[in-house]
């Protein structure tokens, strides 16, 4: 029996809805990976056309990261296969989750040193428990850094500013050289400070290994020529073949010159880290540290290689790649990783166009790590240890420091102190002097804002500051204020005072005084009870107080009825703008001042 019209057009309308909704859920599914997951869809459109250019940059890439993975083990303190764990992982991680297509990541010289200053005085000198603990922090700064950017906290980037991040990482550069230069002289320190560390490489120089030294010294000289005379060959990976190749013919390790050792080949093996409560409570603040300075320095990476590629980065999903990727060295029994400058600039300089570099850069250090593992075990530390040095000092950012200098003194001062600091009170406790030194720069900047008393000038439009201008005119017993800041509790009393400064430096009686409270976004209660003081002691003297230019988002911060009552006092002397409330002064009829402003436009209310 054939089917009617009603049945057949009942049927083809719920299957075009029910393809309408596998459709939109097929959407709304892709629209997901492409937040979560950039590189998914990437790849399945990728060019094959541009692996012309990311093979040979992910090569490039593995020639350096390679190295530089075993190198910075060394700063960290764990066995060099750890580095190249933490060297390969978290580079396919932040390929598929990342949003630059220019960025690597990997082991960063200051997180190792910060991880190192947060795992020595737990673990206590059992290599056992640090290794333990080393993968608990970097699964821990993975989940941080996700936590981070499901809350969208991406601006905390911006938290450290420029010339305090630079003082920090100069004093991490400096730590970290200090920490290196007893490998290449062939001795071991006990100091753990750095000025009692410089007193004691001073005094031990007599015990220098002379094979050690010669060996590091032509190391140093290979890289400091490499890299400003062949910039295009990986220097750390050359230094390192040539110091295998210096191990073998001399018999260097006969001459007593430390090498790696073994180096386990394969992947490694996943082992479930157990660790107290109490081991966590004291590494979360660790933890919360060293996710802010090493999230700060890296998403900085990317941005500076993003702008060259007219590219944006976006820095809430470059938390979220950034915990995976450490996630993924976690899991993989690495250490905390971040943006890598050096594998980044790589990258750029070999032309590479999207994050299959990464792909490339992995797989061929995969491939070492199952087949070549026993040339590393030849490697030199002198050799590492110059490897090391050598990034320290280009860490140390000299032309910063200079510009710091010819443009703010005070700022130039903050870096310095940053660094003093480091270097004085340690890593740990230099990334909370570093935030506390940024939190004290931006009182001082809010708590002492510059003023204004404003004038017309003659060929000039809206109203200038008499400061700049001695020739704008005033308006006799009308006083115009602009106060250059928000208005909250560190700086509220010195509003109140300045203005009060304001009306007794006025050559004629004041009758009128107007703010303009443009620059003003935030207001705080505290504020706004000095803000009525001043309008009661005004009120009793007989001077008008009003407003001008305010922004119609400041009564967000308080309830509407508390606005109402606050404003109750002087509402009629509310005024869409300078020239409007001018008006109003000159006619001293305010009703038709606020008709006025209606006919121009409605008075903004506060």
């Amino acid at each position: 029996m054939g089917l009617g019209y009603a049945e057949v057009y009942r049927f083809r309308h719920n299957k075009k809805h029910a393809m309408n909704r596998e459709n939109a859920a097929e959407g709304k599914a892709r629209q997901l990976v492409r937040r979560f997951v950039p590189g998914v869809e990437a790849f399945s459109r990728y060019d094959l056309a541009s692996l012309r250019d990311d093979l040979p940059a992910g090569l490039s890439v593995a020639a350096v990261a390679l190295p530089v993975g075993i190198a910075y083990s060394q700063i960290i303190g764990v066995p060099a296969v750890f580095g190249i764990y933490a060297a390969v992982f978290p580079l396919i991680a932040y390929a598929f989750f990342g949003s630059s297509r220019q960025l690597m990541i990997g082991p960063d010289a200051a997180t190792c040193i910060l991880a190192a200053a947060i795992l020595a005085p737990m673990a206590g000198g059992d290599p056992s428990k640090y290794l333990v603990l080393m993968v608990v922090l970097t699964l821990m700064a993975g989940a941080l850094y996700i936590l981070a950017g499901i809350l969208r906290l991406g601006f905390i980037a911006n938290f450290l500013s420029q010339p305090i991040l630079v003082g920090f990482l100069n004093g991490i550069s400096l730590l970290i050289i200090v920490g290196q230069i007893p490998k290449l002289f062939g001795y071991s320190l006990e100091a753990k400070e750095f000025f009692p560390k410089i007193a004691e490489i001073v005094a031990k120089l007599g015990e220098t290994h002379m094979p050690t030294l010669i060996l590091a010294v032509c190391m140093l000289v290979i890289l400091v020529a490499m890299r400003r005379f062949v910039r295009r060959l990986p220097s750390a990976l050359v230094v390192v073949i040539v110091a295998v190749v210096a191990v073998v013919a001399l018999d260097l390790e006969g001459q007593g010159v430390v090498i790696l050792g073994t180096v386990p080949a394969g992947m490694p093996s996943f082992r479930l880290p157990v660790v107290g409560l109490s081991d966590l409570d004291d590494m979360l603040a660790g933890a919360a540290g060293l996710v802010l300075v090493s999230f700060t320095s890296g998403v900085l990476t990317a941005k500076s290689f993003a702008r060259r590629a007219r590219e944006r980065v976006d820095p809430n999903r470059e938390l979220i790649a950034f915990g995976v990727g450490n996630l993924a060295s976690g899991v993989m029994q690495g250490f905390p990783v971040t943006g890598a400058d050096s594998r980044t600039a790589v990258n750029y300089a070999m032309g590479g166009k999207t994050q299959m570099v990464g792909l490339v850069a992995a797989g061929t250090m995969l491939l070492v790590l199952f087949f070549l593992t026993a040339p590393l075990a030849l490697v030199p530390t002198a050799a590492l240890a110059a490897v090391i040095i050598i990034s320290a000092v280009h860490l140390f950012d000299v032309a910063a420091l200079k510009e710091l200098y010819d443009a703010s003194r005070r700022e130039f001062i903050l870096c310095v102190g940053t660094t003093l600091g480091v270097l004085v009170v340690g890593v740990l406790p230099g990334v909370l002097l570093a935030v506390a030194l940024s939190l004290v720069w931006l009182l001082m900047v809010g708590s002492r804002p510059s003023d204004a008393v404003l004038g017309r000038v003659d060929g000039m439009k809206g109203f200038h500051n008499v400061r700049e201008y001695p020739e704008a005119k005033t308006v006799p017993g009308l006083l115009l204020y602009r106060f250059d800041s928000d208005l909250i509790f560190f700086n509220a009393e010195l509003f109140r005072q300045r203005v009060r400064e304001a009306i007794a430096a006025e050559k004629d009686p004041v009758e009128w005084v107007i703010l303009d409270v443009s620059p003003i976004n935030v207001i705080d209660f505290t504020a706004v009870q000095q803000f009525q003081e001043l309008h009661q002691e005004l009120v009793a003297e007989g001077i008008v107080l009003g407003t001008a230019r305010a922004r119609g988002q400041l009564s967000q911060f308080f309830r509407p009825s508390f606005v109402s009552e606050v404003r109750g006092g002087y509402d009629q002397y509310i005024f869409p703008t300078l020239r409007v409330a001018v008006k109003g002064f000159q006619h001293r009829e305010v009703p038709e001042a606020v008709e006025t402003a209606s006919e121009e436009g409605a008075a903004v209310r506060v």
